[in-house]
């Protein structure tokens, strides 16, 4: 096993994570939500709450984490609220990791909660989130230029450069859906084929609504700590390798290349500080609001090289019994989405390392043995931030 952190510094580990009620809720509020994960994220490790004196937390509130604190009944004397999209979570773990290490906390709670679907039914929002059209996106945002048509566009080079093709990324829905039919917290858990994403009604060229995540209510919530307090908890540790963040772009026009993700930096830090590589690594868990975000990071990740990523996927590879366990729960295409989907990815590598995923669903290395490297990889906005972070168990 590689050495965990740097010299000098503490270990940390993963020793909490909880999913508070995900689908179709009703009747609750965004905090409850946060609430119900934290308190079932503390049960999980078997700590109190007046053991986590850092809090991470984005997109609630006007003062985030200010107000989720005062919520939750905590004081933290360490706080983040990094908000760059869904990869918010990867990157506020690593901070929250370097933070336990050199004694800035002890435990570091990040958690989420959303109701994306109940509010769009209750007509508190729309289905179109607008980002608003001042600073670099007033040169675009006249154009059509929508969240889903910038992932569209940049599917859409990829398959021009590299012969990509629908059926390919098709292939990544259905494999989706498959690892969703054993998990009973998944929204949809039919299955589905090729011709069904394909034959689906368009969204935004080149994907239908199958190439795209749904969009549910829920939350989730991670507990970090230091190696000290490891063994007062109730499970085994998950322990924090690596972690790496990058940005990329804002606008459109300044993003070099449509079919490079800013995964293929934050990855390479990753690695390279986990001392690992991704030829070692058991299962992933991929930020995949469409498709092609899981074909293109898998790339970026360096498990294919730039532009196999089509060949690559459509083997079955991402199955739970395939040679590279891909989105185990289902993930935002099938599984749940209720918007910053990156703390998600945690909580389902977590549970794959601990061997408590679940009978139906759990991953097993090819001798039988459970699971020893994962790799949890956010995307923020239109690919304009990544967060990745390689967990390993004991």
């Amino acid at each position: 096993m590689p050495s965990l952190v740097r010299a000098g510094s503490r270990k940390v580990a993963v020793v909490g994570v909880a999913l508070a009620d995900c689908g179709r809720v009703e009747g609750v509020t965004p905090y409850a939500l946060h609430a119900q994960a934290a308190r079932r994220a503390l049960a999980d490790a078997g700590l109190g709450r007046d053991a986590v004196d850092g809090l991470a937390s984005a997109g609630l509130g006007t003062l985030a984490p200010v107000e989720v604190a005062e919520y939750l009944g905590l004081r933290p004397r360490w706080v983040d609220s990094t908000s760059v999209g869904g990869a918010a979570w990867e990157v506020m773990a690593a901070h929250a990791a370097d933070a336990v290490a050199a004694g800035r906390a002890n435990a570091v709670l990040l958690v989420y909660g959303s109701t994306a679907r109940a509010d769009v039914r209750a007509g508190r929002r729309t289905g179109d989130l607008s980002f608003g059209a001042r600073g670099p996106l007033q040169f675009e945002a006249p154009y059509g230029h929508t969240l889903i048509a910038k992932y569209a566009m940049a599917a859409r080079r990829h398959m021009y450069a590299y012969g990509t093709t629908l059926e390919q990324l098709a292939a990544v829905a259905v494999q989706a859906r498959a690892n969703a039919a054993a998990n009973p917290e998944a929204l949809f858990r039919d299955p589905i084929t090729v011709d069904d994403v394909l034959g689906g009604p368009v969204i935004a060229d080149p994907f239908t609504r199958l190439h795209c995540c749904l969009r549910s209510d829920g939350g989730c919530a991670v507990l970090l700590a230091a190696e000290e307090l490891v063994r007062d908890c109730a499970q085994p540790p998950v322990w924090v390798l690596g972690a790496g963040e990058h940005v990329s772009h804002s606008a459109m026009s300044a993003w070099e290349d449509f079919t490079v993700s800013p995964a293929a930096v934050s990855g390479r830090l990753a690695f390279e500080r986990a001392g690992v590589r991704p030829a070692e690594v058991d299962l992933a868990q991929i930020y995949d609001a469409f498709t092609y975000m899981t074909l293109v990071t898998l790339e970026d990740l360096g498990f294919c090289a730039k532009g196999e990523g089509g060949a690559f996927v459509e083997q079955g590879r991402l199955l739970r019994d395939g040679d590279l366990p891909t989105n185990t729960d289902g993930g935002g295409l099938s599984g749940q989405h209720p918007g910053m989907r990156g703390l998600f990815l945690i909580v389902e590598a977590v549970r794959q390392l601990r061997g408590q995923a679940g009978r139906d669903r759990q991953v097993h290395r090819r001798d039988g043995t459970l699971p020893r490297l994962a790799v949890a990889s956010g995307t923020g906005g239109w690919f304009c931030s990544s967060g990745t972070v390689i967990l390993a168990r004991d």
